[in-house]
């Protein structure tokens, strides 16, 4: 079965965006563009929220042939042009862009579809509403967060519609020159009830040993 894998650029305190969508905190250098290339080279479907298509649509297809774009910026840019995209969208109104299909809600049948059909692995990018519908339905596989070292202190927060803890297992960190940290998680599966505790234990002050982890 396919893996969905939601990548996301976030700061150190949790944030995606400002309060405006600032994106001028990010730190794009060859070891992110690396990351970025091997990721969708490993998959051959985007599953995006109905902006996030759009500003997509604007952006990889003219990038793809732009000859003042690196080499890597380029390839990368016609992988994602070239890829299937699947777009929430309610109102069905979704930009223009070759090999989109349009999606009208995120059911769990209808993820679990996408996850059975043959091919390679489906990516998030953006898409805060997918992101957290997602979460919420247990259906994300792997979370690739790429942690800026940075606090915004204000903004849009990457889990802002998520009210239950989520359990991840940790796979990897991989540090950038420019302090960039990628962490990969995958999902705790099955989650057992009664085996998590969203908190420390009686008695455990927060950054103590064992605070916050599996317990029996």
């Amino acid at each position: 079965m396919r893996k969905i894998i939601v990548s996301m650029w976030t700061t150190l305190d949790g944030l995606v965006a400002g309060p405006n969508d600032e994106m001028g905190w990010l730190l794009p250098d060859d070891s992110m563009q690396a990351y970025e290339n091997r990721l969708v080279a490993t998959a051959d479907t985007l599953l995006l929220g109905r902006i996030t298509h759009a500003d997509f649509a604007g952006a990889w297809p003219e990038v793809a042939s732009d000859q003042t774009a690196s080499e890597e910026v380029r390839n990368y840019a016609r992988r994602v042009d070239a890829m299937a995209k699947v777009v929430v969208s309610r109102s069905g109104r979704t930009a223009d862009w070759n090999n989109s299909q349009h999606l009208p809600e995120l059911t769990p049948q209808a993820v679990r579809s996408l996850k059975e059909q043959d091919g390679r692995d489906i990516v998030v990018y953006g898409s805060l509403s997918v992101v957290n519908t997602l979460t919420a339905l247990g259906l994300v596989d792997e979370y690739h967060l790429l942690v800026h070292p940075i606090f915004l202190r204000e903004g849009k927060p990457l889990f802002a519609d998520t009210t239950e803890a989520v359990p991840l297992r940790h796979i990897s960190a991989e540090p950038f020159d420019s302090g960039v940290v990628l962490l990969r998680y995958s999902r705790v599966t099955p989650l057992v009830p009664g085996r998590w505790s969203p908190g420390p234990p009686a008695g455990v002050r927060w950054g103590g040993a064992g605070a916050g982890r599996a317990v029996a």
